[in-house]
């Protein structure tokens, strides 16, 4: 069929489940026509709204477009997309923001009900009797469950990708709880367990839509001096931890959350001479990661998707024969899983908005309300890693917001689980350290300059116990920057007199 074709078979109420994660491997044709079907629908008075259920982010065609044509009634686990974030944020949407781990689990156990759709992106189909066996693309995410459970599924054949693509995959689905569920067999960051293609019933393939079509894939930013700070300084860190013994010779696993931090991370660690070649179990490559497979300096790296530009991802195709005996992609409930974060012991970078006093981590609200993206796997990891790190810069809107503040205003991550905040101004190790001897290292390392004062004077004013607060001024710098649009203005004597 044409992606027009098929895009008139899905109905309003629909549940959509897709391959993908990230804005890689994500299918594009089917959705761009099911966007403009929508608004065509609206405008001739018929309500269209369909559920969309990935595993982690996905790409403007499908949630941007879909949340512009107003056609998602419901979205679950993640978000990156600006257009998708304001209509949430006009609660035109229902969004659960959830640890990307769980969404294959909560899929099998029906929690959001049938899934009438998968819609699948492919390298290569390859066709029988009892069983067609799909090559996936540049992702896993929930493909190999979503294709078991879906009602119906509709196969974009994506001629932009090399069909050799199949050779990077690992496909794998753990038993049922309660039923004798097995250990999943992982014991080194390359094993593979699983098979290197998706399994599908083809009593269930209604169509196949053929299509050419690009990634739409990030350019992430360049390094700033901000960045390349940040990177260093969790390079350092490693390197004191591994001096000190608590990070053995040969180093551990790194996971490293997506965007600018996350590949000036991994750059300063491939720069720094004290770190051995290191191994990656992470979430997502991005293009420096790639870059240093090639070098040698990541000997090893398992993900759920190449989060990486066009021209990376061709580069990965055109040296397939290399790049799969070092690079292994994974379904997301395997890379998400505690059990072998815990035994290969990552080391979890990831990146927040805010970080409070005692060491609680927001990533996902910009002041309480307002969404800005969500939480990803980044608690799969924290709470399971080896160590656990949250990387911000110390300020943000020309220094008018600090990312160090009395109290979050949202928090995804508890004190309990942040062992490690770096900002460009330096780094709070929290480890052994109670709430008040955190609050000095938090302010006095990691907070801009011209916020420590603020913040020394919050400990002053707060109550005293285990954790000193003062709860009428615990969200003053934020509610200074509603009203007056800079942090620094912060008077705590209106809160408190």
């Amino acid at each position: 069929m044409t992606a027009s074709e098929a895009a008139e078979l899905i109905h309003d109420g629909d549940n959509i489940a897709i391959g993908g994660f990230t804005p890689n491997g994500d299918p594009k044709a089917v959705f761009r026509e099911l966007s403009k079907r929508a608004v065509r629908e609206h405008e001739a008075g018929h309500p269209f709204k369909v559920g969309i259920f990935s595993g982690a982010s996905s790409c403007q065609s499908i949630e941007g477009d879909m949340a512009l044509a107003h056609a998602i009634k419901f979205r679950a686990p993640f978000s990156t997309n600006k257009d998708f974030r304001e209509h949430v944020n006009l609660e035109e949407i229902e969004y659960e923001d959830m640890h990307l781990g769980h969404m294959a689990e909560r899929l099998r156990h029906g929690v959001y009900g049938t899934m009438d759709w998968l819609i699948i992106e492919a390298s290569d189909i390859v066709e029988g009797t009892d069983e067609c066996r799909l090559s996936l693309t540049s992702a896993g995410g929930i493909a190999t469950t979503a294709a078991r459970l879906a009602r119906r599924i509709i196969i974009e054949l994506n001629h932009f990708h090399s069909p050799l693509s199949r050779m990077l995959h690992d496909t794998f689905e753990p038993g049922e709880c309660g039923f004798g569920r097995q250990p999943i067999p992982i014991i080194h960051v390359l094993d593979r367990i699983g098979k290197d293609y998706v399994s599908i019933d083809p009593k269930k393939i209604v169509c196949v839509v053929e299509c050419n079509i690009p990634e739409e894939a990030r350019q992430f930013k360049a390094l700033t001096p901000t960045t390349e700070q940040m990177g260093n300084n969790v390079a350092e860190f490693l390197v004191a931890d591994m001096k000190a013994g608590r990070i053995p010779p040969q180093f551990l696993p790194i996971q490293s959350g997506v965007g600018a931090t996350g590949n000036a991370v991994l750059a300063a660690m491939g720069k720094n001479h004290h770190i051995p070649s290191f191994e990656v179990y992470s979430e997502v490559v991005q293009d420096a990661a790639i870059d240093l497979i090639e070098r040698g300096l990541v000997k090893a790296a398992s993900a759920t998707a190449m989060t990486v530009t066009n021209e990376a991802l061709h580069h990965v195709y055109d040296n397939i024969d290399f790049f799969a005996k070092h690079l292994v992609i994974r379904q997301s409930e395997i890379a998400n899983s505690p059990e072998v974060i815990r035994r290969l012991g990552s080391i979890a970078i990831n990146t927040a908005i805010e970080c409070d006093i005692y060491g609680n981590e927001n990533s996902s609200h910009i002041c309480a309300s307002r969404l800005m993206n969500g939480i990803g796997g980044s608690c799969d990891y924290e709470r399971n890693g080896y160590v656990s790190i949250f990387t911000t810069p110390s300020t943000a809107k020309d220094g008018k917001i600090s990312a160090i503040v009395p109290f979050c205003s949202h928090i995804d991550s508890t004190e309990h689980d942040v062992d490690v905040i770096v900002t460009e101004q330096g780094v709070a190790d929290l480890r052994g350290k109670g709430p008040l001897h955190r609050a000095h290292e938090i302010i006095e390392n990691c907070a801009h300059p011209d916020y420590r004062p603020l913040l020394r004077e919050y400990l002053r004013i707060a109550e005293k116990g285990h954790t000193p607060h003062n709860l009428r001024a615990a969200f003053a710098m934020h509610d200074t920057f509603e009203r007056k649009g800079d942090m620094r203005l912060t008077d705590f004597g209106e809160y408190i007199g």
